[in-house]
């Protein structure tokens, strides 16, 4: 990651990164922890983009899934128990969520291209809570 990617990285992590975190703390019910890979969130030819495209694409669907999932006590009872850290990476550039989200043994990744499909919100959403309602 050269200069140019660390100022990026600085400026979400400083300007974005704790008001996503505290909605997905809210959301979920619980501080589940936060992993991310940002060396692997990138692409040269749209760093102009991220600081809408990492809301989008790796938080807004956790918000919006861990919403949906603990509307009740069970879903919250089973999200706490089901997901004990999240990962975010870019290690295989997925573009179709149907690929970029897994849960295995407590860690709900998401590895998912950090530009394609951005507004695409609903679609990544529903996927999540798809994997969500079927793993836990």
């Amino acid at each position: 990651m050269g200069l140019k990617e660390k100022k990026i990285t600085k400026q979400f992590q400083d300007e974005k990164l704790p008001a996503l975190k505290e909605q997905i703390v809210k959301a979920a019910g619980f501080d589940v922890p936060l992993e991310i890979e940002w060396d692997t969130l990138f692409e040269d030819r749209f760093t102009h983009l991220y600081m809408d495209t990492y809301s989008k694409i790796y938080f807004e669907p956790f918000i919006d899934a861990f919403t949906a999932i603990t509307a009740d006590d069970l879903g919250k009872e089973a999200l706490q128990e089901g997901v004990k850290k999240i990962v975010i990476v870019n290690r295989d550039n997925h573009h179709n969520p149907t690929h970029a989200y897994t849960l295995k043994d407590g860690v709900l990744e998401v590895n998912h291209c950090p530009v394609s499909n951005a507004p695409d919100v609903d679609r990544r959403t529903k996927v999540l809570v798809e994997l969500l309602e079927n793993n836990l």
